[in-house]
């Protein structure tokens, strides 16, 4: 028996939507260069892009082999190690910044994915096109440690045997929380220059690590866990329906340092786009295409997003104008950046544990209360069809008096005449002709 064409195609494995996009930037492929080549539209590359849908039968194995994904890592710790990598942080140190994005090269607008120079020696250890943040040094004292325990028990988080019996298991939880310890502080810092709002901030990298323990199969296999988690962190910190609610409806007080206040308003009056397209460039160190997949926009669209904040922010801060190259401008913006969120207190996210627990506490709340819900419906229900009437009763009206009508009265006596003409009538034909011949008298 031979398997189909479609069926071996549909098996094909593809990488997550945001590696598709970022491997076809890499390659230079534009969307309609990649529909005309498997024979769809552009409009469905997007949507395999932004995993909306995913393609199937010989259309996955075409754009499968188009993209060419590189083969995963091997090795025992090769997940794990991506889980606990340190994240890209608020403000990673960045000594040589690309141009802006209009002032940058052209290739780099249309879709190159150019890696962007990595931090220098005595920072955090780079990472790809990321960088560490606030609180390095305790990163950098703990890296060996976390990376050892990582290899050890990769394992072990997947459910196999440890390579060492005597170790104790490398659990999901235990990368879990090795992911929080080195990323959610910094990732805190990163929100509360995004929005202003200390508390914001705050709960929006609990609720972004929660959906990530929610989540966990799908976010400890991604290709950057701590990028899942900032852009749930993100989304979350930018919804609108925080304007509704009073605790965060204005920003925080600005600092008191003249400089770092003048930068804290310029950041705040941008428009929440393109001040999460400056802090991913400027403040985390992503290259122009990882930003525009993040911030899910075309590249030439996140380039002119960084060139109006660019922009904006040189008219409003007279040392980037004075500044002499894009270069220059750019490192010396990091650097301020950096120096704004390391100065600020910001509050501390809760332990690991909690926020585990606080996550499934919650789901376990709304799991209950969607039961609950689905219970009382069928109970109405059943008590509806119980109650309700199994045919048509018209209403009765109500009884009302009448005026101006004369009494009724009862039947008269009938007289002797009477009582032979109703006789008479009886006996006779009711119809025919012969009912009009007159009778003899």
């Amino acid at each position: 028996m031979t398997r189909s064409t479609t069926a071996g195609a549909a098996a094909e494995p593809l990488p997550s939507p945001k590696e598709r996009r970022r491997l076809r930037e890499a390659k230079a492929l534009s969307e309609e260069q990649v529909a005309d080549a498997v024979g769809v539209t552009r409009a469905t590359v997007r949507s395999w892009e932004t995993g909306r849908t995913s393609p199937r039968g010989r259309k996955r194995a075409l754009y499968a082999r188009i993209i060419a994904p590189e083969p995963p890592e091997a090795g025992a710790g090769a997940a794990v190690q991506a889980v606990v990598a340190p994240e890209a942080g608020a403000v990673a140190a960045k000594p040589e910044a690309e141009p802006v994005a209009g002032e940058a090269k052209p290739e780099a607008v249309a879709g190159e994915a150019t890696p962007r120079p990595e931090p220098e020696q005595g920072l955090s250890a780079p990472r790809p096109a990321q960088a560490g943040t606030a609180g390095v040094e305790a990163a950098e004292a703990e890296e060996a440690t976390g990376t050892e325990a990582a290899e050890a028990g990769a394992e072990e988080g997947r459910g196999a045997a440890p390579e060492h019996p005597g170790e104790r298991g490398f659990t999901p939880a235990d990368a879990f929380d090795a992911l929080y310890a080195r990323t959610a502080p910094d990732l805190v810092r990163q929100t509360y220059l995004l929005t202003g709002r200390r508390a914001l901030a705050r709960e929006s990298v609990e609720r972004a690590f929660q959906l990530a323990w929610h989540r966990w199969p799908e976010v400890a296999v991604d290709r950057d866990p701590a990028g899942w988690v900032r852009a749930a962190a993100y989304e979350y910190a930018m919804s609108p329906w925080h304007r509704m609610r009073r605790r965060h409806r204005h920003p925080d007080a600005p600092p008191a340092e003249p400089g770092k206040r003048a930068l804290f308003r310029a950041l705040l009056d941008l428009p929440p786009a393109y001040r999460r397209t400056l802090l991913l460039y400027e403040g985390v160190g992503l290259d122009l295409p990882e930003t525009a997949a993040e911030t899910e926009a075309s590249t030439p669209a996140a380039a002119g997003r960084l060139m109006t904040a660019h922009a904006a922010l040189t008219e409003r801060l007279p040392e980037l104008a004075e500044a002499g190259s894009p270069t220059e401008r750019s490192a010396l913006l990091h650097e301020r950046l950096d120096g704004l969120a390391r100065a600020e207190h910001v509050p501390l996210p809760p332990p690991a544990g909690a926020v585990r627990a606080g996550g499934e506490n919650r789901a376990r709340r709304w799991t209950r209360t969607a039961v609950a819900g689905v219970a009382l419906l069928m109970l109405l229900t059943g008590l509806t069809l119980h109650t309700a009437p199994t045919h048509y009763e018209p209403p009765i009206s109500p009884a009302e008096r009448v005026g101006g009508v004369p009494p009724r009265g009862g039947p008269q006596k009938l007289t002797a005449q009477d009582l032979k003409l109703q006789k008479t009538l009886r006996e006779q034909v009711a119809h025919g002709p012969e009912r009009l011949v007159p009778a003899p008298r």
